[in-house]
C-alpha cells in the first residue's frame, strides 16, 4: 500500500447538450468538478462530480481547505477507512449536497487508482455483475417539450435499439401529464418501457390524481412525485399506487434512503453516485435495495453508472443523457445497450488538452502532502 501524497482539483463548465427543463428548474451548467490524486509509488486515479449550474465553487473550497489536506498521507486502498474519515473530519457539514459532492470525487479518485493499481476495470473490482446493461433516453422527454416532439424522440430511440423513455410531468394540470404520456404510449405501443418524472414538483393530493392515468398507461415508475424529505407522504402514494415510486437523486447518504427503504415509501431507489457521495455508498444503497428485493436505476452520470450497474445484480437500467462527450471519448454501447468500460479504473477516457482549456479561470489548485 501507500500513502496519498499529492491532490490536485479544477472545475468545469459544460453547457447542456440540449434545452433541458422539467418541472421545478433548468438544468443551466453542469459543473464538474474533477479530482485527481497521486500515491507515494506515483499511481493516480481521477474522480469527479457535478452540479447543475450553482454550488461548484463551494464544493471545491471545501475540497482544497478541509478535505484534501485531511487526505494527505493516508493509505490509499483503504476506501472505505478514508470515506469515514473525512466525513466526519468535517461531520458539521453532512449530510448534504455539497458535503457529498465533495466526497464522491475523492472516493471516485481513490476507486479509480484502485482499479489501475490492480489492472481491473470498475465493473469488475465492484462485483461483476453483468457487462452490459440496457438504457432508456431522458433527453428527450423534458416538460417544454411538445407531445410531438416527444413521440418523435421516442421513435428515434426505439429504433436505435433503446427499450424505454422518460417523460417529464408536472404540468399545471393532469391533463396536459396525460395527453404527453398517451401520445407516447400510442405511437410506441405496450412494449416499450415508459417512465415518468415529476421532479419533486406535486402537492400529495395532484400526486394521487394521477396514479390512475399511471396504472392505465403502464408507467413503469413514478419518479420523485413530491419533495425527497416527505417520506410519510411517499409512503402513502407508494400504498396507494400500483405503479412503482422511485426516489433517490436528491438523497445524500446511506441512511437516507434506509429511513425509504423502512417506510416502505419507494419501490425503485436511485441513488446518483456523485450526490450519495461516490462509489463506497452507492454500494452500500445498492445492495441494501438487493436485500429488499428492489431495483436501483441510478440518476444521470451514465459515464460513471454503467460501470456500477454492471457491478450488481439488481440495476436494470442504464439512464441515457450524453453530457461529456466533449471532454471524453463517448461511453460505449451497441444499440441501446450500454456496455461496460474494460480498461482498468472507471473507464473513462479524458480528453486532458480540452479540460485544460476549459478550465474554470482560478479554479485549479493543489494541496501536497508528506
Amino acid at each position: 500500500m501507500a500513502r496519498v501524497v499529492q491532490a490536485e482539483a479544477f472545475m468545469v463548465d459544460l453547457p447542456p447538450k440540449v434545452v433541458r427543463h422539467d418541472a421545478i428548474q433548468s438544468f443551466k451548467s453542469q459543473e464538474t468538478i474533477f479530482v485527481t490524486l497521486r500515491d507515494a509509488e506515483g499511481a493516480e486515479g481521477t474522480g469527479y462530480s457535478y452540479t447543475i449550474g450553482d454550488g461548484g465553487p463551494a464544493v471545491l473550497s471545501l475540497l482544497q481547505h478541509t478535505l484534501l489536506p485531511a487526505l494527505m498521507g493516508r493509505e490509499a486502498e483503504r476506501i472505505e477507512a478514508n470515506w469515514r474519515a473525512l466525513l466526519f473530519h468535517s461531520h458539521a457539514t453532512a449530510v448534504g449536497p455539497i458535503m457529498a459532492l465533495a466526497l464522491a470525487a475523492i472516493d471516485c479518485a481513490l476507486w479509480d487508482m484502485r482499479g489501475r493499481k490492480a489492472g481491473l476495470p470498475l465493473h469488475l473490482l465492484a462485483g461483476g455483475a453483468k457487462d452490459r446493461v440496457p438504457m432508456y433516453t431522458t433527453e428527450g422527454g423534458w416538460l417544454h417539450l411538445a407531445p410531438e416532439a416527444l413521440v418523435d424522440d421516442a421513435l428515434a430511440a426505439q429504433a436505435q435499439g433503446f427499450c424505454g423513455s422518460k417523460v417529464k410531468i408536472g404540468k399545471p394540470h393532469l391533463a396536459e401529464d396525460a395527453a404527453r404520456l398517451e401520445a407516447v404510449r400510442t405511437a410506441l405501443g405496450p412494449g416499450y418501457e415508459v417512465m415518468t418524472d415529476a421532479n419533486q414538483s406535486l402537492t400529495a393530493a395532484e400526486a394521487l390524481r394521477r396514479v390512475p392515468m399511471l396504472e392505465a398507461l403502464n408507467i413503469g415508475w413514478f419518479e420523485e412525485p413530491l419533495p425527497s424529505d416527505d417520506i410519510a407522504g411517499h409512503a402513502r402514494l407508494q400504498a396507494q399506487c400500483r405503479v412503482p415510486v422511485a426516489v433517490g437523486e436528491s438523497l445524500y447518504s446511506p441512511g437516507q434512503f434506509a429511513d425509504y427503504i423502512a417506510a416502505d415509501a419507494c419501490g425503485i431507489v436511485q441513488a446518483d453516485v456523485a450526490r450519495v457521495g461516490g462509489i463506497t455508498p452507492w454500494l452500500k444503497v445498492a445492495h441494501m435495495a438487493e436485500a429488499h428485493n428492489m431495483a436501483i436505476c441510478p440518476h444521470f452520470l451514465m459515464e460513471l453508472h454503467v460501470s456500477l450497474v454492471c457491478a450488481v445484480p439488481n440495476a436494470p437500467w442504464l439512464e441515457y443523457i450524453p453530457q461529456l462527450d466533449d471532454v471524453s471519448a463517448p461511453m460505449a454501447r451497441e444499440g441501446g445497450m450500454a456496455l461496460a468500460p474494460t480498461v482498468p479504473g472507471l473507464g473513462i477516457d479524458w480528453d486532458w488538452p480540452t479540460l485544460a482549456a476549459r478550465t474554470a479561470p482560478g479554479s485549479r489548485f493543489t494541496v501536497t502532502g508528506v
